[in-house]
């Protein structure tokens, strides 16, 4: 028998990592109306851009412009940016960004590879991206990519993922992201791995990020609600990716995740309709269909209507 909660949080992250796999860059306009778009179906919470270097992220270079627009806009809204370092900490204080979030990959072989740093180090040296946005009054989240497996190591020990955790937490960050973004996740390994971080770390909040890449996103979510878990991350349309794993294209779709959440009694204060409208505008602007079950087939009870009306 599920055990499903009540109610879930979900994190919309496609104007972040759905767009920055985009060779078409979206202008500022565009993105501040997809963003008024997505408040008015009812995300409380919004991953709206990173503040890497423009050069290598060309697609987010307009983070700071947009946080400038909505200063005091969206009361009750958490609007949250991906940061690589400190630097991206003092574009957070310039611009009135109030939540940063880091990240880390759980694969030794690809952090040292990158940085010539374990994991747990690259996570120690966020210590002073946390002091500083301490004292900017800026809360921060920590991520862990790829826990679940990566093209270079496989599956990762659970000690190692562990290692991970309690390196964030010594540098002060208290609500952690495991984050599929090599798609590589399986149902019964998602509860096992969720069910033992939330025993072995209570005083840590959790999200979930999860990738469609084989097929796995919606079956990984519920089973990662049997364990426990209330905040996952998903793109409207579908869109994205990790742009450094091979073939990992394939973020959930956010109006999938919310269909399948409120078709088994799980509320999720967001209006599908209203979602499914801001994803058709921005697919239609990129020219794209997306991977969106939903947008294709459409609601079930507007099918069960159209049949009735037959």
């Amino acid at each position: 028998m599920f055990n499903l909660p009540k109610k879930v949080t979900i994190c919309e992250v496609g104007l972040r990592d759905g767009l920055q796999n985009e060779k078409q860059i979206v202008p500022t306009d565009k993105k501040l109306e997809l963003l008024d778009q997505l408040v008015g179906a009812g995300f409380k919470v919004i991953e709206v851009g990173s503040f890497m270097h423009p050069k290598k992220m060309p697609q987010m270079a307009d983070t700071d412009e947009i946080y400038k627009a909505i200063q005091g806009k969206y009361p009750g809204v958490e609007m949250r940016a991906l940061i690589p370092n400190l630097r991206g900490v003092t574009r957070a204080i310039d611009c009135g960004c109030k939540k940063v979030k880091l990240n880390v990959s759980a694969s030794r072989e690809h952090n040292l590879k990158n940085l010539n740093m374990t994991p747990e180090e690259s996570v120690a040296g966020f210590a002073e991206c946390v002091s500083a946005a301490d004292a900017a009054g800026i809360a921060v989240s920590g991520s862990i990519s790829m826990p679940f497996g990566s093209p270079w190591d496989g599956k990762i020990p659970q000690e190692q993922i562990d290692a991970i955790i309690e390196a964030y937490l010594n540098v002060g960050i208290r609500e952690i992201s495991l984050s599929d973004t090599s798609g590589m996740a399986v149902p019964a390994q998602v509860y096992e791995i969720c069910s033992h971080v939330r025993e072995k770390y209570p005083e840590a909040a959790w999200w979930l990020h999860f990738h469609n890449t084989r097929g796995n996103a919606l079956a990984n979510i519920l089973s990662a609600m049997q364990a426990g878990m209330t905040q996952f991350d998903s793109s409207f349309g579908g869109l994205g990716g990790c742009p450094f794993v091979p073939n990992a294209a394939g973020n959930v779709s956010s109006e999938d995740v919310v269909n399948m959440c409120e078709e088994s009694g799980v509320e999720t204060g967001i209006d599908v309709r209203k979602l499914m409208a801001a994803s058709r505008s921005l697919l239609q602007y990129l020219g794209k269909d997306g991977e969106s079950y939903i947008l294709r087939a459409g609601l079930s009870s507007d099918l069960i209507e159209k049949m009735k009306a037959d």
